[in-house]
């Protein structure tokens, strides 16, 4: 009698056949499946099943450049670039910006299509509770509540001479559009936190060159490592950078 092939087995035989990228994709499927199990399940390369039976695609077949994929990405270029965890050695290159392509129609069907939605799963979080204790809402959905405040138990603990960059913090949820976009903000979903202006540097601030977009960061890496720690990768890491931005992605991590 012939023995079935196990589904682990079948997915990479099959993803074995598309060479390096797909065995990549793989790879990076199986990541989202491991963060996110609770919301659906990967079916194969091409498909994905929520919970509540909903069927989608991974790919949507075209072929889209930077700005396209900005603005209508779908599951696999949500994906493709690759967040390097750890100390940059270097600026980023032109659109490297792994996690600022974002899938929008992914988060709103985890975290809320609406304010009401998203609202109906947030928490307060209380940031720096030994010293500012200041109230930031969070959502819990994927206990992003519990990593958040699990940062700022271990900012706090930081040398004195740090707490300047993220005492005094910019915001977490808030639904609202990217600026100089339709599409929204991660803020919108509650899984985004904005440490200190002061500090930081955003990409529209500062003039395009013809050699590009001028990279500009003040903040130190002891307090992004903390962030990758507990599943946030950080706007600095773009080439659209925005560093005093972090997001809880860790299917990048």
């Amino acid at each position: 009698m012939r023995k079935k092939t196990t589904y682990p087995l079948l997915l990479f035989l099959v993803c074995a056949s598309y060479g390096s990228y797909s065995q990549s994709l793989l790879q990076r499927l199986q990541k989202l499946q491991q963060v996110y199990s609770q919301h659906f399940t990967l079916i194969d390369t091409t498909q994905i099943r929520w919970q509540d039976g909903s069927l989608w695609q991974i790919d949507d077949k075209q072929v889209k450049t930077h700005e396209q994929q900005l603005a209508k990405a779908d599951i696999q270029d949500q994906l493709a670039q690759n967040y390097v965890k750890g100390q940059p050695k270097n600026p980023p290159l032109a659109n490297e910006e792994a996690g600022r392509i974002r899938c929008e129609e992914f988060f709103r069907k985890m975290y809320g299509n609406s304010p009401q939605e998203v609202e109906k799963n947030l928490t307060t979080i209380r940031w720096l509770p030994k010293s500012v204790n200041i109230p930031l809402k969070v959502t819990t959905i994927n206990n992003v509540h519990l990593r958040l405040q699990a940062v700022a138990a271990e900012l706090e603990a930081l040398p004195k001479h740090l707490h300047h960059y993220f005492n005094q913090p910019a915001g977490t949820y808030y639904w609202r559009t990217i600026a100089g976009t339709n599409r929204l903000s991660t803020h919108s979903f509650g899984i985004a936190i904005d440490i200190n202006v002061k500090f930081s540097d955003y990409w529209h601030w500062n003039k395009p060159s013809n050699k590009g977009i001028p990279y500009k960061n003040r903040i130190p890496y002891e307090i992004v490592a903390i962030f990758e720690k507990h599943g946030f990768v950080w706007g600095g890491k773009w080439y659209h950078y925005d560093t005093m931005h972090f997001e809880f992605r860790p299917e990048l991590l």
